[in-house]
This record gives C-alpha cells, sequence and structure tokens, in this order.
C-alpha cells in the first residue's frame, strides 16, 4: 500500500510509520526503531506510540467514515498504556474498531516487538466524525 505520508512532510512521516495494511475494518502499520525515537534513558519514547496508535486507528476510522458517505474522522482523546520498553527493532501495529456510530468511533490499537510477538503498548482512540474539510 502507498503510503499517504510521502506526498508531503508530515510529522507522522517524519517518525517512519509505515501502512502496510488499511482498511475500514483493519489498519497495520510497522516501524523501524531508531535512537532517534529513544527518549533519555534510551527506550521508545511514549509519544512514539501514541503517535503510533492514533495515525492507525485514525487512518481505519477515517476509511470507515469515508465508505458511509462522511468527509473522514479526527482523534479526540488517545488513552495509551505503555507495555513494556523496547529499544531496537521493528513495532508492528494492528487496529480494529470496537465501536463505530453515527458521530463517534472507539478504536483499539495493539503494539507488540516482531522479535518476540510482545505486547509493547495498547491504546484507544476515540474518534468524532466529520462531515466537512474546514475546522
Amino acid at each position: 500500500m502507498e503510503n499517504p505520508f510521502e506526498s508531503r512532510p508530515t510529522y507522522v512521516g517524519l517518525t517512519g510509520i509505515e501502512l502496510v495494511d488499511a482498511s475500514a475494518d483493519h489498519c497495520e502499520g510497522r516501524l523501524v526503531v531508531n535512537e532517534n525515537h529513544h527518549q533519555p534513558y534510551g527506550v521508545v519514547h511514549g509519544g512514539v506510540y501514541c503517535t503510533m496508535i492514533e495515525t492507525l486507528a485514525s487512518t481505519g476510522a477515517a476509511l470507515w467514515a469515508i465508505d458511509n458517505g462522511m468527509q473522514g474522522a479526527v482523534g479526540v482523546t488517545n488513552k495509551t498504556d505503555f507495555i513494556r520498553p523496547t529499544t531496537d527493532g521493528v513495532l508492528i501495529g494492528m487496529a480494529s474498531p470496537i465501536h463505530r456510530g453515527r458521530t463517534q468511533q472507539l478504536w483499539q490499537v495493539d503494539i507488540a516487538r516482531e522479535s518476540d510477538g510482545k505486547l509493547a503498548a495498547q491504546g484507544q482512540v476515540r474518534l468524532q466524525n466529520v462531515n466537512q474539510t474546514s475546522f
């Protein structure tokens, strides 16, 4: 799948997050961790997990909203739990919907280390369905 963040520089594009699969029912991404993702103690910064969780949930939610005649969806809350530290390797994120309604959606995202499959972070994102593109 073509990475929608490559057409212009964006925050998400700068993180290195790559969309692997995206649909209205599921979204998957990966991130090759490097030292730019670390906080001062040498492990992945919590904001990286939050960004990955928001990106995957928002992508799937927007695709669903568009399929249902709306303009897209935007995040209104992001609750992320950091489960275990990661210093290097590849992180794999998988997003799936918990609830999709007329005005809002709720998505869950699990991020695991590719090397051992262990959960590194987990989050939920509540999103507002939007019917306009200007805010």
